[in-house]
């Protein structure tokens, strides 16, 4: 499984806004590409800052993601993000929902 952690600032009171444009654009959106899993969005209580997290069933998948859709994904957030968001990459290692346990360090 491959994760995509977004984080971004979000405008002055653009909370809600960005949550609904989540809830109504963005998912849908991401439940379309191929190997999309999950999305976890994350807001500072009352707070400027956001991460937003892409689950992926597989690095590729999430690299076409990139950069195909999530352009296009930018530009419907604009209206609530200000500046370039920081995009970092992951492979997962563990996940209680998944079921996903670390590989095992050899002795």
């Amino acid at each position: 499984m491959f994760a995509r952690e977004v984080t971004m600032h979000l405008k002055a009171d653009s909370q809600t806004k960005f949550t609904e444009k989540l809830e109504k654009v963005i998912i849908p959106l991401l439940r379309l590409q191929q190997g999309f899993m999950d999305e976890i969005a994350l807001v500072i209580s009352g707070g400027r800052k956001a991460v937003a997290i892409s689950l992926w069933d597989k690095k590729e998948n999430a690299e076409a993601y990139n950069s195909v859709k999530y352009p296009e994904v930018l530009k419907d957030m604009a209206e609530v993000i200000e500046g370039t968001p920081q995009v970092e990459t992951y492979e997962v290692s563990n996940s209680t929902w998944y079921k996903i346990a670390a590989a095992p360090i050899a002795a």
